[in-house]
């Protein structure tokens, strides 16, 4: 459940509220698709702007609409209670695995954090992920903490951001992370533009937002690599090149990934929670005219 390509969904709003039907759609949709697994409420599924109500909806819709694809949920919350609350939703809906993130308002330690973790491994049996994305939570995991964390039951996979570039410095980086995790947590790749690379460097799962709305062209990337095509791989990423482009320049991959879901017709216009504002108009024409280039249908 932790290898291959997992698919982060959009958790789409319609006036203020999580539009199920939507959703369900997304989920529907990726169920039939190749994907190897979907992981539901990450940083593209809006989860830190939706209530322990929401996020407790979200999760069993996910599972409801999943098939026997298996889901992970994400659990992070600012408070262990409320990661906690959440953990006990994502049971609840029958989640295969959590994402686990470590929220952060004033600045945590390395200890805050392996607590944190400590704290969810001793308190569920859902194998968990453990989510390094400084970029949207500041907080910087090092290597020694990703080997600590590591060592505590029930970590399955640890998701790290993009390595350096280059064949050599990405070698010798997961080489060292390697060298502190247990041979059955498996690393995954986040960063959709350098998962090729990722990919081909040894990270065993792409967790990828791109794949959560569109899935083919997500996999062309997965499967190449997976057959240890580096060349097919490398070159199916560099031709969504745009794509990645408007992810550096309009904000995020959020803002881009939504616009392209709502030119779709897979959700409805502004599907981004408040205060979230989405593309403008002209970014979203840029975005509908490198979709058409590239033949992004869906």
């Amino acid at each position: 459940m932790f290898t291959g390509l997992s698919a982060f969904p959009l958790t789409p709003f319609v006036d203020d509220a999580v539009d199920a039907a939507a959703y369900a759609g997304l989920i529907e949709r990726l169920a039939a698709s190749g994907v190897d697994s979907i992981t539901a409420l990450g940083s593209t599924g809006s989860y830190a702007y939706l209530s322990l109500e929401e996020r407790s909806r979200v999760a069993r819709l996910a599972v409801a609409h999943a098939g026997a694809k298996p889901v992970h949920v994400g659990v992070g919350a600012l408070r262990t209670s409320h990661v906690l609350e959440n953990v006990r939703s994502a049971e609840a809906a029958g989640a295969s695995g959590v994402l686990l993130a470590p929220m952060t308002y004033q600045p945590l330690t390395p200890d805050d954090v392996f607590e944190l973790f400590a704290t969810v491994a001793d308190a569920t049996e859902l194998p968990v992920i453990v989510y390094d994305n400084p970029g949207t939570t500041h907080f910087t995991f090092t290597t020694e903490l990703y080997g600590r964390i590591a060592q505590l039951p029930g970590i399955a996979s640890v998701k790290i951001p993009a390595l350096p570039e280059g064949d050599a410095a990405a070698s010798d980086r997961m080489a060292q992370i390697r060298a502190v995790l247990p041979d059955h947590v498996t690393v995954g790749i986040s960063g959709d533009a350098s998962a090729a690379a990722g990919l081909t460097a040894g990270c065993d799962a792409w967790y990828s937002v791109i794949a959560g709305t569109l899935p083919e062209a997500a996999l062309r990337i997965a499967r190449a690599a997976q057959a240890g095509d580096r060349d097919a791989a490398l070159q199916a990423s560099a031709e969504l090149q745009p794509l990645w482009n408007l992810f550096s320049t309009m904000g995020g991959s959020l803002r881009v990934t939504a616009a392209i879901a709502e030119l779709l017709g897979l959700v409805a216009p502004r599907s981004l929670p408040l205060p979230i504002l989405g593309l403008t108009a002209a970014q979203r024409a840029e975005v509908a005219r490198v979709s058409d280039v590239l033949g992004l249908g869906g």
